[in-house]
């Protein structure tokens, strides 16, 4: 049980994608997924820490360096997942004023009845 951060991932991994399969909601579908896309943060950040490791600053008493990568990678996922939430919810409030309603199934028969 020493990695026990993977088993928080995917942990989190399927409690996203059970939101996002199991519910109508469209505001709860985008909550799944921020749930999912946090697990990739952790697995990145995870993945990119070695044990040991410094930061990579050059000394000659340090041997062992993590990799910087994955986190500036993740800082950039983040800012982008902000704004791709953030137009999810913006197609939502849409959704909403022309159906009326945010439920996924009541869409797609409103949709078939015309």
């Amino acid at each position: 049980m020493s990695h026990y951060n993977y088993w928080i991932v995917v942990a989190l991994m399927m409690v996203g994608f059970f939101i996002v399969i199991a519910q109508g909601n469209l505001v709860k579908k985008i909550v799944g997924l921020n749930i999912f896309q946090t697990s990739v943060f952790i697995l990145y950040i995870s993945a990119g820490k070695i044990h040991g490791g410094s930061a990579p600053i050059l000394n000659d008493s340090i041997t062992v360096y993590s990799n910087p990568l994955p986190h500036v990678l993740i800082l950039t996922a983040i800012v982008v997942g902000i704004a791709t939430t953030a137009l999810g919810l913006a197609l939502v409030i849409r959704i909403n004023k022309a159906y009326g309603t945010i439920e996924e199934s009541e869409i797609q028969q409103r949709d078939h009845s015309c």
